[in-house]
């Protein structure tokens, strides 16, 4: 082999050629198989990591590879342009099946039955408050209020709002109901020529008509259409009886500020109605008034200066309609009210409006839960006990006292009594379901039953209960954690009560004692608890002030709240419907019992301790004392707000709940107003005429032998406590000498455990010493025999 040879022969052993990188140079390997250095080893480590990619690595490349295939911007196009397309051609279908169909809206109108609980007749809703009346003779203006209220676009657009429609088809879809966005023709269609059914169906069909009717007939053929058969509540359907029912003229003569209420009121005439609307209510009415004035304005419609000018038109006092008098007209609101939260919570109607619409067409046969009995007695118990003693001739005041009632019995949620108020023809707001004033010390039960349900502790880590001894000082400050919060509650007629327990605290409505309780379980939780009770606190705020009871609240609703007490703690939703028949309509009632919304030990012992409240506190001569009670076993609360506006008595015994209100209301102006001198007496308190009514109708209706089944070793009624009439159950006599009712320090926070079972007089002996201040008078604090302290 020659030299030349063998130089080649070590080279190629030396190193050995490598195919060709991404990159297109040569990598190459030392002898060792190593990348060899320089752009030859990059090249090579590219090679590996490609190769390591491709037999699988991470599994990326496949997948990237995969996606890219699937999803490709031209595959993505053709999709959506394909969907678009599709929908197209299914709408030119729709188009071309349906047809504007015959308007019949005042062929299906029908009567409303209403029936007691055994079945006989209530009454029967008959004529139609309607009256068609030609566009030509509602003045322009008023015209262009209902435009500017809904629908500002009217004269421009096709009739349709297709962003507003998507939107609503989208949450029909979703479950979340309507949110609005419909045009005129579009109500217009829906009221005369569909249904206010929530459907897919009747949307689609909506569009379309609305579509149709828009290029067949003039905006003036629509827009009468609108106004001719809305319903504007107080049973009107169209402008002529809207405005004969809230301003007692014609159409023709309505003024645009009356115009734009009644504009404004399409709404919700419910909840905007002026002589039952809350402050509420009243403050977003006036707001949706201006808003349609403004409206105008910014059209061009109104002038800005005669805008300015004018003022809120208020409306006249409404006038009940035929068969309605009495207390019927307020069962028959409150069925109908039902039944229009059932409606759209279903997913039957759009929204509130739309059910009462439905509501009102008629065809429907609604039986109530009202047992004649019941609510005969209720009435004659309302008469005999308050409005028999009121003389307006004498006193003013007596003029502006209104009352209100609900019975509810505990164990089927079942609405058996009802008293909206003196009579429907002289007042038309139901003062049994109105949620404007306030519910005051019947509050302080909840308070308890959060402290008992948290578990919660006081300041000094001592856990709440019956016995826990707190500082009743009038203008005590609450504190929190050591510091002071800012609240310092006066209790009624400025009572010092020195060191109390929480029985006495009830017993004696004392606020300086609840205020520090609800800051102890944290206002946040109090609430809460509030709202699983059956309270509306979705726009309370957490702060001590509520601990007085400063919300709004109805009597329907507090006794919904001690029925739930009543019932150890399980949901009761008072339900004034017992059944519902329509022909072409299905209504689903929910259950009124519902789940376990506090421990059953909480709500019993917050019964224990309100048996307290009868026998030894502000209810005692009310309720305690009455001669017809014959044994019942009674727990309750009173309660009367700042400045006397209202006053409360909510009670129970273990077969019915019933809470009666008092409400001061301007006579004239329906302003709340003070009871101060109200039937001759210095001031209305809850253990006055709401205490006498709800024992005047519960000593006459409640079944007598029955017993509160108690789990519990706290509060009043496992101790002994007084009736006159009942021989079973012990005196109270040991508890009224005047000692000091300032228990010891070392008062203990909870019963002894040898106490077992509920209400035997065999218990007495396993009470402690420290428990008898819970039942003991103050000695500098006499109670009123005639009327009796009852904040």
């Amino acid at each position: 082999m020659g030299r030349a040879e063998e130089r080649r022969a070590r080279q190629r052993g030396a190193r050995r050629a490598t195919p060709l990188s991404s990159s297109g140079t040569t990598a190459t390997t030392d002898a060792s198989g190593a990348p060899a250095a320089g752009g030859g080893r990059a090249a090579a480590r590219r090679a590996a990591k490609g190769r390591s990619k491709g037999k699988g690595g991470n599994g990326n490349g496949d997948g990237r590879s995969l996606i890219r295939r699937l999803f490709t911007w031209k595959k993505i196009v053709g999709t959506v342009f394909g969907f678009t397309l599709l929908g197209m051609l299914a709408f030119v279908v729709l188009y071309m099946m349906i047809d504007i169909p015959k308007g019949n809206a005042d062929a299906t109108l029908q009567s409303n039955v209403y029936k007691y609980s055994d079945g006989s007749l209530m009454t029967r809703t008959g004529e139609r408050n309607r009256e068609i009346v030609d566009l030509a003779k509602v003045p322009k203006k008023v015209q262009l209020t209902f435009v500017a209220a809904e629908n500002k676009t009217f004269y421009k657009d096709a009739g349709v709002d297709f962003r507003g429609t998507a939107r609503g088809l989208i949450n029909t879809l979703s479950g979340k109901g309507a949110q609005g966005g419909s045009t005129i023709t579009q109500q217009y269609v829906k009221n005369y020529y569909l249904t206010q059914n929530q459907t897919i169906t009747r949307k689609l069909k909506e569009l379309v008509i609305s579509l149709k009717l828009d290029r067949e007939k003039s905006k003036d053929y629509i827009l009468a259409g609108y106004i001719n058969t809305s319903y504007y509540g107080r049973g009107a359907y169209g402008i002529q009886a809207a405005a004969q029912a809230y301003y007692r003229v014609d159409a023709e003569k309505l003024s645009v500020q009356q115009g734009a209420y009644l504009a404004a009121l399409l709404q919700a005439p419910s909840q905007y109605d002026w002589a039952v609307a809350s402050d509420t209510g009243r403050e977003l009415v006036r707001n949706r008034w201006n808003y349609v004035l403004d409206n105008m304005v910014e059209e061009g419609w109104l002038d800005k200066t005669k805008r300015q000018e004018m003022k809120f038109p208020i409306p006249k006092a409404p006038k009940a309609a035929p068969g309605m008098g009495g207390q019927v007209g307020y069962l028959v609101d409150a069925a109908n009210a039902q039944l229009a939260r059932h409606l759209v919570a279903q997913g039957t109607a759009d929204n509130t409006n739309d059910a009462m619409t439905m509501v009102n067409a008629g065809g429907w046969t609604v039986t109530l839960n009202i047992e004649k009995k019941k609510q005969t007695a209720l009435e004659k118990a309302a008469k005999s006990q308050l409005t028999s003693k009121l003389d307006k001739k004498k006193r003013k005041v007596d003029g502006n006292v209104q009352a209100g009632a609900v019975s509810v019995n505990p164990k089927t949620g079942a609405v058996v009594a009802m008293y909206g108020g003196k009579n429907y023809y002289e007042h038309y707001r139901n003062n049994a379901t109105r949620t404007d004033y306030q519910p005051a010390s019947t509050f302080k039960p909840v308070i308890l039953a959060a402290a008992l349900d948290e578990g919660a502790e006081t300041q000094d880590g001592k856990t709440i209960s019956a016995n826990t001894v707190y500082d009743g000082t009038s203008n005590r400050q609450v504190v929190d954690g050591g510091s002071k919060v800012g609240f310092a509650p006066e209790n009624e007629d400025h009572q010092n009560y020195g060191d109390i327990t929480v029985q006495t605290a009830m017993n004696k409505s004392v606020n300086s004692v609840f205020a520090q309780m609800g800051v102890d379980v944290g206002m946040d939780k109090v609430l809460e608890v509030a709202g699983h009770l059956g309270m509306d606190t979705a726009d309370l705020q957490a702060v001590p002030a509520q601990t007085l009871g400063t919300m709004g609240a109805s009597p329907l609703q507090m006794a919904g709240v001690y029925a739930t007490l009543d019932n150890h703690g399980k949901k009761v939703t008072p339900t004034i419907i017992k059944a519902v028949e329509h022909s072409t309509h299905s209504v689903e009632l929910p259950d009124p019992i519902g789940a376990q919304v506090i421990s059953r030990e909480a709500a019993d012992t917050v019964t224990s301790v309100l048996t307290g409240v009868v026998d030894d506190g502000t209810a005692k001569v009310s309720v305690r004392d009455n001669a017809q009670r014959d044994g019942r076993k009674v727990a309750g609360k009173t309660g009367t707000s700042d400045e006397n506006r209202s006053a409360w008595f909510t009670g129970y015994t273990p077969d019915l709940v019933t809470s009666v209100g008092l409400f001061g209301e301007d006579a004239k102006t329906g302003a709340q107003v003070s009871m101060y001198n109200a039937g001759g007496l210095p001031r209305v308190n809850g253990g006055g005429f709401p205490a006498q009514i709800w024992a005047a109708y519960t000593f006459g209706v409640s079944k007598t032998g029955l017993k509160f089944d108690l789990e519990t070793t706290q509060g009043a009624a496992v101790q002994p406590t007084s009736s006159p009439t009942v021989s079973e159950t012990p005196s109270e006599t040991p508890s009224e000498t005047p000692t000091s009712e300032t228990p010891t320090s070392e008062a203990p926070t909870s019963q002894a455990p040898t106490e077992t079972p509920s209400q035997t007089p065999s218990q007495t002996p396993s009470q402690t010493p420290s428990q008898t201040p819970s039942q003991t008078p103050t000695s500098g604090n006499p109670v009123d025999p005639v009327n009796p302290v009852a904040p």
